[in-house]
């Protein structure tokens, strides 16, 4: 590796390279630190500098140093430089028992100067200083309680290094590159998880070829989803290179990109932020000729997969190198840096504001439109000897709502060991976007019973781990989970513990669902007329002997998931099926033990559209500004939209004005998205573990959200890092929010369409949801012209919907059943999409119709309560199928069960139901199947709520909504599964045909 041979620290020569030796001899200990020990105290920003005469953007804040407490010497991370500093999000809710709140990470650097760690030389410009005693070491500053501690992970972690990059992906941290005393780090993404009490390093891996080692390069998580890397020097010579990994994909894969536009020269000691909404912006750094630069680059992606650099609007205030940036909202917060040759950026400049919505530039005092030169003194006007303490480079920033931290650093070869804070409460004013998005986070606050604080962070619960090994790569059914029911600590939920619960057992509603549903009965006997009408010349596939005869049975038979042949054959042992393990656990959520995946997006799309409230500078600043500004949307805003106002696990409540908050414009917009999706996928889609498995939601969407809330929810402040989402059909009909349900499953197809997948039921269909609610809703919500415009449009949407999902090829998952025609998943393959259920053969009403027997003893084929020509299969029929096609489970939905859950073909068929009390009615409780990568299937429950204390007269909720129950009343859903059938002569139940 050639490295320069001068060794100053701050000049221009790179210190790093030449002193990668040096940084493995330190003095064994770190210095000690000027502010340890130290009593207890809060944070307090410097007073905001006055604004400017006149409206704009304000400018850059003042910083205040921290008194931190550091209760032993080991907590305090001491003097270093060329660190990281990583803003953590807190964990859990506010007042509770496991919450976590904010926290800043600080990995490794350097904490000595070769020669005398202690006493460092005192010319930033002397020959011979070399950064020495590299670290591997993590420190944690809660910023609630004000206080540093050190923290000891497990796992392996990186080797010491400085000169490094780290970003944030939800409650992980991310490690890349450095240098250290063997030379350049390799270019391994090491993840510091904090999600469990006690953090743990993991190794990811990345397939192919990747950026390489390299030091004093940028790193940002881009779009809440890409994880760039730019820049840098590899120990030859300084690059201008950008790679992106996609966090969405499996497996990781680094990929070069060429972006289009007038990007940075190749350069070193930049910094790199990216701003909510998906642009990054690079600024400053040092050139191959050691040259300071000063100009910003902005970086985004388009729609169409393109990426674009755009130079940044404004004069800056000075070139650096060294420094330290953090976006706070619009506003990037710049500090410190060095200009080469032993000097460091002046105090007039040592502060800096690129505010993102006016494309301008602010220091201290106002708006930039030369560049500075020269200092402020402290006693001149408009001066500010605060601004000397940011006089440094080597340090490192991150911010925490709208506090700004920066620690360490050097200054006039001095390492620094102080902890500054500064407030821009200007940010949160900058776009009417982030003002919206305040009072949203206000009114979910208040909704959810919290009071205001000063941070705004995703309550996310902390996870659990509940899993277990399975043999031979098996599927193996584990514990079913459930959260405490009315304040009980321990539910046990094991067939061997259960018992009655009284809630749950009402006679009334087993009496009211075994009433006549001969409503959906009759909805599909036409459409099983004309698909009967079709089966002429082998259209459809004929039935064997056996199958033909609904008394056949293959009891003589045995039944097992390993062919015969297969079996008998050389010697192998069969490897061993679904079971459920003999007890029940109860948690908050899953995590899943290793790492399963790195964090793909990060929540904060609060902020959708910052800066749109532009205009102020030059009008070709602002065109510029805008331009910028623009070009990045690379996101499309209606799913965004939809996703900030429903996914709210805790918050959301039932809209008190029925009027849908979409019009037809934006659904159009959001159907044509999703469609595209689906329109590109097979009608089998091949998924991967883990995942997690949703059974029927009709319309009930307040299920949905306790779902998300108990066991994690499809964001980055959730779980979407670690694993999949598979819902099964039945979105729409029975329940009162139909088109939430609808819209928030499209918005997070849209948004995360490798991780999100929905497949079709037998109620996303016109002929059906036109006779069960989704109809009337629409029309009653959005009025009768655009009502059933909006029910056509997602009509011809459900059209597309893929059909059926194989998990690790090992285990199909469906809506309805195999029924009598399938035998193999390619004849599901080979369903083409578009298709209607008129259009459809058999196989598409078996698919999204049929139903097991009534249990294990009834095999062979049946005629099915639900209507004339459908059928139920017995475990016979499972079986056979499993050993035609090598699988270990079928997952389908499509039935009510009172546990949420059921088994069938002694486990190798799971009915899985996920919307509790269904119809107002079965008392039931919802469920979802959670497999792990170690392909363990966990059942995780939700009890029906109580009902509300409410009367017609104080609700109105319960006034609006009696459309609804007269329809599950005149139109009775299909009896819970496993309940006593209406008798065969009750010709109004249609119970057997």
């Amino acid at each position: 590796m050639d490295v320069d041979s001068r060794m100053t620290t701050e000049s221009d020569s790179d210190s790093d390279a030449t002193t990668a030796a040096a940084l493995g001899r330190g003095s064994g200990s770190e210095t000690s630190s000027s502010s340890a020990p130290s009593t207890p105290g809060t944070p307090a920003p410097a007073p905001a500098s006055p604004a400017v005469a006149g409206s704009g953007p304000r400018p850059a804040p003042g910083y205040t140093a921290v008194n931190a407490v550091i209760d032993k010497k080991e907590d305090g991370p001491g003097c270093r430089c060329g660190h990281t500093l990583t803003a953590v999000p807190a964990v859990g809710e506010e007042g509770s028992p496991g919450y976590v709140g904010p926290r800043l990470i600080l990995f490794g650097g350097a904490t000595a100067l070769e020669g005398n760690s202690a006493t460092p030389p005192s010319s930033a410009g002397s020959a011979g200083i070399r950064l020495a005693g590299a670290t591997a070491d993590v420190h944690c500053y809660d910023v609630l309680s004000n206080k540093w501690s050190r923290l000891t992970p497990l796992g392996e972690p990186p080797s010491p290094r400085a000169a490094h990059v780290a970003t944030a992906v939800g409650t992980m941290v991310v490690i890349q590159g450095g240098i250290g005393p063997a030379g350049l780090s390799a270019e391994d993404l090491h993840v510091l998880d904090l999600t469990q009490q006690r953090p743990r390093w993991h190794r990811v891996v990345v397939q192919g070829p990747g950026p390489g080692p390299r030091y004093g390069h940028v790193m940002a998580l881009v779009g809440q989803r890409f994880l760039l890397t730019i820049g840098g020097n590899d120990g030859k010579r300084p690059l201008a290179d950008v790679w992106a990994l996609d966090t969405a994909a499996k497996p990781y894969e680094w990929r070069k990109l060429e972006p289009e536009g007038e990007g940075p020269p190749p350069c070193m000691y930049a910094t790199a932020s990216a701003r909510s909404d998906g642009l990054l912006l690079l600024c400053g750094g040092r050139d191959g000729n050691s040259v300071p630069l000063s100009s910003a680059y902005g970086l985004a992606k388009h729609r169409d997969g393109r990426w674009e650099w755009a130079i940044a609007p404004g004069v800056s205030p000075s070139p650096r190198y060294q420094h330290a940036a953090v976006f706070v909202n619009a506003r990037l917060h710049v500090s410190g840096g060095a200009l080469g040759g032993g000097r460091m950026v002046e105090d007039s400049s040592s502060v800096a504001v690129l505010d993102t919505a006016a494309g301008v530039w602010c220091d201290t005092k106002s708006v930039v439109t030369t560049p500075r030169t020269g200092r402020y003194s402290a006693d001149a006007a408009g001066g500010d000897a605060a601004v000397e303490l940011t006089r440094r480079c080597r340090h490192a920033a991150a911010a925490v709502g709208d506090l700004i931290f920066l620690y360490g650093g050097l200054r006039g070869g001095v390492l620094l060991d102080d902890l500054l804070v500064a407030e821009d409460l200007a940010a949160a004013e900058t776009t009417t976007a982030a003002n919206h998005a305040a009072a949203s986070a206000a009114a979910t606050d208040t909704q959810a019973g919290k009071a205001p604080g000063r941070y705004a962070y995703n309550d996310e619960r902390t996870k659990q781990a509940a899993s277990e090994s399975a043999p031979d790569g098996s599927v193996v059914l584990g514990t079913p989970v459930a959260p405490p029911l009315n304040g009980d600590m321990y539910t046990d939920i094991s067939p061997e513990n259960a018992v009655p619960q009284g809630h749950r057992r009402s006679s009334k509603g087993v009496d009211y669902l075994v009433e006549a549903s001969a409503a959906e009965a009759e909805a599909i006997s036409a459409t099983l007329a004309a698909v009967k009408a079709r089966q002429v010349n082998g259209e459809a596939e004929e039935l064997s002997d056996k199958e033909q005869s609904p008394d056949s049975s293959s009891s003589n038979k045995h039944s097992s998931l390993i062919k015969p042949d297969t079996a008998l054959s050389n010697n192998m042992t069969p490897p061993p099926g679904v079971r459920l393990h003999h007890r029940a656990v109860v948690v908050a959520a899953e995590t899943g033990g290793a790492l399963g995946g790195m964090v793909r997006q990060l929540s904060i799309d609060q902020f959708e559209n910052e800066g749109r409230r532009v205009s102020y500078g030059t009008p070709e600043n602002a065109t510029a500004a805008r331009k910028l500004l623009d070009r990045q949307m690379s996101i499309n805003s209606i799913p965004k939209k939809v996703i900030a106002s429903l996914l709210k696990p805790r918050g959301w409540k039932p809209p008190v004005r029925r009027q849908f908050f979409l019009d037809c414009n934006e659904i159009a917009d959001l159907c044509d998205s999703a469609e595209r999706i689906f329109s590109s996928e097979p009608s089998v889609l091949q998924l991967k573990a883990p995942i997690k498995i949703f059974g029927d939601l009709h319309g009930q969407f307040g299920d949905l959200m306790r779902l998300f809330d108990e066991y994690g929810s499809p964001s980055t402040a959730g779980d979407i890092a670690y694993i999949d989402y598979l819902f099964l059909g039945d979105y729409v009909d029975r329940g009162q929010h139909s088109l939430e349900t609808m819209s928030l499953l499209l918005a997070l197809k849209v948004e995360y369409p490798q991780n999100v997948h929905l497949i079709r039921g037998n109620h996303e269909a016109a002929d059906i949801n036109a006779l069960f609610g989704f109809r009337i809703e629409c029309i009653e919500r959005m009025g009768e012209r655009d009502g059933i415009w909006t029910w056509h449009r997602m009509n011809r949407l459900f059209n597309w919907l893929p059909l059926a999902a194989l998990i690790e090829k090992k285990i199909i998952c469906m809506h309805g059943g195999i029924g009598r025609s399938i035998n193999h998943v390619e004849q599901i393959e080979n369903l083409q999409r578009p298709i209607t259920m008129e259009a459809g053969s058999v196989v598409l009403m078996d698919l999204l119709w049929s139903d097991p027997t009534e249990n294990d003893s009834v095999e062979g084929l049946r005629p099915n309560a639900r209507g004339p020509g459908l059928v139920t299969f017995g475990p016979d029929r499972v079986m056979e199928f499993c050993n035609n096609n090598d699988l270990q489970l079928i997952v389908r939905a499509h039935e009510c069960v009172m546990d949420g859950f059921e088994r069938f073909a002694q486990g190798h068929l799971i009915t899985l139901f996920s919307a509790t009390n269904y119809c107002g009615t079965a008392n039931n409780a919802g469920a979802i199947l959670v497999l792990g990568r170690d392909l363990v299937v966990v059942p995780k429950l939700i009890h029906p709520l109580p009902p509300a204390i409410t009367s017609p007269e104080t609700s109105p909720d319960q006034i609006e909504d009696t459309w609804m129950q007269e329809l599950n009343a005149n139109r009775p859903a299909t009896p819970t599964r496993g309940r006593p059938q209406a008798a065969a002569n009750d010709r109004g139940a249609l119970a057997w045909i």
